[in-house]
C-alpha cells in the first residue's frame, strides 16, 4: 500500500512500469531516512547521466507531490509520507475487501493432493507436513480468487497391502486385530520387514498376495476392506481435531478400473518398451531414468496409479492446476510422471506441480513405518494440549473455557511450529519450544491476539461511559464509523506508524504466499505483526490515545485473525 503510493510518484517522472519500481524499492537502513528509498541506477543509462544526479533530480520532483518529502542519499532517493495525509488513507484501505483478498486466480481451478497417509498405519506426526501444508495452501489459494479443490489421495492400494495380507495369515491373531486393528497392523508389518531380511521367500509371498488382491481374491479382499475401514475410522478424529476437511476422499484404489486404459493409450502411442519383462516408458531426451508402469507380473505401480489419477482430475473435476504436496524424496516419482503425460501428448502436464517439503525428525530421528520408528500424532496432540492447559492454569487461573483454549494453543502451537519453517527445509520438531508463549511461536501469535481483544474491550468500554456522560451526540461508539480525518487526534508515533506500514505489507505477502505456494510467507508475517504490535503497545498509549490508535489496534486484531485463520489456527479473544 505504502510503496504502491511512492510508486506512483517515482512512475510520473521516470516512465518506467509501477511492477518495476516496486521490485526495486527497498527499506531505508535508518527509519529517520524515509519510509522507502529508490535506488537510481537503472535510469543511469535511460537519462545518460549519473545516479547521483538523477537522484537530486527525481527527489526535488517527487517534493511537489502531495503529502511526499523526498530527499537524495548518494544514488538514492528516499521518500517520506505525510503521516496526517496518508494515515486515515492508509487505514481506510486495511480493511478493503480487494486488499484482504487480492484476485489474482480468477476462478482458476487447483486441485490440491494433500495429506495421503497410508492405510493400515498409524496417522503419525510425519505425516503433520502434507495435511497442514496442503490446507493452508487451499486457504490461501482460496483467499486470493481460485477455487481449490482439496483431496486426500489415500495409500490403500499396492504392494505393502500384500506384505500386510501375508503377515497376518502367519502370525496374525484375529482377535488382537480386533482390539487393537492399527496397532496390530502396524506390528505385523513391521514384523514383515525384519523376517524378509532372512527369508527372501516373504517378498515373493507379499507380491503373490497383492497379485491376489489385484484379480478379486475373495479372502484377500475381505482383509484389505477392513484396513481400510479401520484405518479411515482413526484418520477422521485427527482431521476433526487439526480442523481440516477434504473436498474428496480418495484412495488409489478409486483408479484401479482407470489404469488400463491409461496402459492402452501409452501402448497406442508407441511409448511402452519391454524391460526386463516390464513394461517401461523411456525418457532419456528428459535425462531421466525409464518409467515403470507395468511390473513383470502384469501388477501396476505407483506411477500407473497416478497417471491415471492426474488424468482423471483434469479430465473430470476439471482442474486447471495439479499440486501435488508430497515430500521432496518423490521428486523423481513426479518427474517421471509428468514427463510421461508430456510424452503421450497431454499438453495441461505443463500444469502439474509437485510441491515438495523437507523431512520432519522427531528429536533428530527420521521416524520410519518399515521398523516401527512412528510418533503417534494423536500422543503429541494430547501432550501439547496438557501443556497449554498447564501454562494457562498457571498464568491465567480464572480464564472461562480453559480446555477449549488449551485445544486451541495446543493444536496451534503444533502446527505454527511447522509452518513457520520454509517448507523445503528440515524440521526437527520440538514440543517444547512450540508451546513457549514468546519467540517465534503460535502461542505469541494468539496471545498477541487476544491482547488485542481485551484492550479494545477497555477502549470501548470507556468511549461508552464518555459518551453516556456527554452532550454531543455527535460521538460515535464503533471506531470504524468514526471520522477518520479528525486531526485532533494525537499523531501515530514512531511505533505506531511501523506497525501501520506492516500491516499495510499483508496483500503483498498473501499475493507471495499464493504464487511461491510457501504458507511460511504468512506465519512471518504474522510473528512481525506482532511483533510490531508489541512495541506499538509499549510505546503508545491505546485505549486513550485517540481514534487513529484504536483504529489501528482494531486492524492488527482482524489481519491477525485472518492470518492464523489462513494457516489452520484458531485465534482466541482470551487467553
Amino acid at each position: 500500500m505504502l510503496m504502491r503510493i511512492a510508486a506512483q510518484a517515482i512512475l510520473a517522472h521516470t516512465g518506467l512500469e509501477e511492477k518495476e519500481i516496486l521490485s526495486l524499492f527497498e527499506v531505508p537502513p535508518q527509519p529517520e531516512w524515509g519510509d522507502v528509498a529508490f535506488p537510481c541506477f537503472v535510469l543511469a543509462k535511460k537519462f545518460r547521466k549519473s545516479p547521483q544526479h538523477i537522484a537530486l533530480e527525481l527527489a526535488e520532483l517527487v517534493n511537489h507531490e502531495e503529502g511526499l518529502t523526498a530527499s537524495a542519499s548518494g544514488s538514492y532517493v528516499n521518500i517520506t509520507l505525510d503521516r496526517s495525509v496518508h494515515i486515515p488513507l492508509m487505514l481506510a484501505e486495511l480493511s478493503k475487501a480487494d486488499f484482504l483478498r487480492p484476485n489474482i486466480g480468477h476462478g482458476q481451478r487447483v486441485v490440491i493432493d494433500m495429506s495421503s497417509p497410508n492405510i493400515a498405519k498409524p496417522f503419525g506426526i510425519g505425516h503433520l507436513r502434507s495435511t497442514v501444508i496442503g490446507a493452508a495452501l487451499y486457504r490461501i489459494l482460496g483467499e486470493t480468487g481460485y477455487v481449490p479443490i482439496s483431496v486426500n489421495h489415500l495409500g490403500d492400494w499396492g504392494t505393502q497391502f500384500g506384505k500386510q495380507i501375508a503377515a497376518y495369515k502367519r502370525w496374525g491373531n484375529e482377535e488382537e486385530l480386533q482390539h487393537d486393528p492399527i496397532g496390530e497392523s502396524l506390528k505385523l508389518y513391521v514384523r514383515f520387514h525384519q523376517e524378509a531380511e532372512h527369508d527372501p521367500t516373504l517378498e515373493d509371498e507379499g507380491r503373490e498376495w497383492f497379485r491376489r488382491l489385484e484379480h478379486g481374491d475373495a479372502e484377500a479382499q475381505q482383509l484389505w476392506e477392513f484396513f481400510v475401514e479401520v484405518s479411515l475410522g482413526e484418520f477422521d478424529r485427527m482431521y476433526q481435531r487439526l480442523n481440516i476437511t477434504f473436498d474428496h476422499v480418495l484412495g488409489e484404489s478409486f483408479y484401479n478400473d482407470k489404469m488400463q486404459a491409461v496402459v492402452a493409450q501409452l501402448r497406442a502411442k508407441g511409448l511402452l518398451e519391454e524391460s526386463d519383462g516390464a513394461l517401461v516408458v523411456r525418457l532419456e531426451d528428459e535425462e531421466l531414468p525409464p518409467c515403470l508402469i507395468l511390473k513383470k507380473d502384469g501388477t501396476t505401480i505407483y506411477p500407473t496409479r497416478d497417471l491415471a489419477t492426474a488424468i482423471y482430475r483434469h479430465e473430470v473435476m476439471k482442474a486447471d492446476r495439479l499440486l501435488y504436496v508430497v515430500g521432496g524424496e518423490q521428486k523423481l516419482h513426479f518427474q517421471q510422471v509428468f514427463a510421461v503425460l508430456k510424452h503421450a501428448g497431454e499438453a495441461w502436464a505443463e500444469q502439474c506441480e509437485h510441491v515438495p517439503f523437507g523431512l520432519m525428525r522427531f528429536a533428530g530421528k527420521k521416524m520410519s513405518t518399515r521398523r516401527g520408528k512412528v510418533v503417534k500424532l494423536e500422543e503429541v496432540l494430547d501432550e501439547a494440549i496438557a501443556r497449554a492447559q498447564a501454562i494457562i492454569n498457571q498464568k491465567n487461573p480464572d480464564l472461562q473455557e480453559q480446555q477449549a483454549v488449551a485445544e486451541d494453543v495446543g493444536i496451534g502451537a503444533i502446527i505454527f511450529g511447522d509452518l513457520k519453517n520454509n517448507r523445503l527445509n528440515e524440521v526437527d520438531f520440538s514440543l517444547e519450544e512450540a508451546l513457549t508463549f514468546e519467540g517465534e511461536t503460535g502461542p505469541y501469535v494468539q496471545y498477541t491476539h487476544a491482547r488485542i481483544r481485551s484492550l479494545l474491550e477497555k477502549a470501548h468500554a470507556r468511549t461508552d461511559v464518555d459518551n453516556t456522560n456527554s452532550s454531543d451526540n455527535a460521538l460515535v461508539q464503533d471506531s470504524h464509523s468514526r471520522d477518520l480525518n479528525d486531526a485532533s487526534d494525537e499523531m501515530l508515533g514512531d511505533a505506531g506508524w511501523a506497525l501501520l506500514k506492516q500491516l499495510g505489507r499483508y496483500h503483498g505477502q498473501l499475493i507471495r504466499a499464493a504464487r511461491q505456494l510457501e504458507p511460511s510467507v504468512i506465519a512471518r508475517f504474522a510473528l512481525d505483526t506482532a511483533q510490531a504490535f508489541n512495541r506499538f503497545y509499549a510505546k503508545e498509549r491505546i485505549v486513550d490515545g485517540g481514534q487513529w490508535r484504536i483504529q489501528l489496534a482494531e486492524q492488527t486484531a482482524d489481519i491477525l485473525a485472518c492470518a492464523l485463520q489462513l494457516l489452520g489456527l484458531k485465534a482466541p479473544n482470551r487467553m
